[in-house]
């Protein structure tokens, strides 16, 4: 059995900083520093949230806190599958915990087109940053073409239940969304039954 004790100490750490930090720069700074402790092991995210979908990549959640202020989501990516284009209008966090990742930066012009900039690979261990009205717009991408990638990501809100948009990389068209999650089911972090008997 998978032991989900370090993402339990996260969500502890994380849901401690809003009792002092209340800027999304700080929350992001310190709160990147528990991501790469999380990511930096690869033996405690259950099974069932590693799964790749034959045709996208999935978004499992993980934990959402109950006043919505951060959310925890594993995305899995099977070989050769990315994101569209699109934005989050939340603040965010990348750790990757296994595989590889690339990332495409865009910027929006005064026309609402797009300018396409450049590419960077996140490594296991590793964390970026996504910030709305600093490098909100980016396409992402597993880089590895023959096996699954996994990335925890962390945002500024319940991101399954922000309205979104995914656009047109050529004509900057916009199209919204709400992602919704791959999964109905979430990992009980908090049933230590099991962990205790053993």
């Amino acid at each position: 059995m998978t032991n989900i004790e370090p993402l339990r100490e996260f969500v502890f750490g994380f849901t401690r900083l809003f009792e002092t930090h209340s800027d999304a720069a700080s929350l992001q700074k310190v709160g990147a520093e528990l991501l790469k402790t999380l990511v930096s092991r690869d033996d405690w995210l259950p099974e069932t949230y590693t799964r790749p979908h034959p045709e996208r990549y999935s978004q499992y959640l993980l934990h959402c806190d109950p006043l919505e202020r951060f959310s925890v989501v594993s995305f899995v990516w099977g070989p050769g599958q990315k994101t569209p284009l699109h934005d989050h209008r939340v603040w965010g966090l990348i750790g990757m915990l296994r595989g590889k990742e690339s990332e495409t930066q865009f910027t929006r012009r005064d026309d609402g087109r797009f300018e396409k900039g450049e590419t960077d690979f996140l490594e296991p261990g590793e964390v970026a940053f996504l910030a709305p009205g600093v490098n909100d717009y980016h396409l992402v991408a597993n880089a590895l073409p023959d096996q699954t990638s996994i990335s925890i990501h962390v945002y500024g809100a319940n991101i399954g239940g922000v309205s979104r948009a995914v656009y047109d990389e050529t004509s900057g068209i916009e199209k919204t969304f709400i992602s919704g999650y791959s999964s109905e089911d979430v990992p009980n972090l908090w049933d230590r039954s099991r962990s205790r008997a053993a």
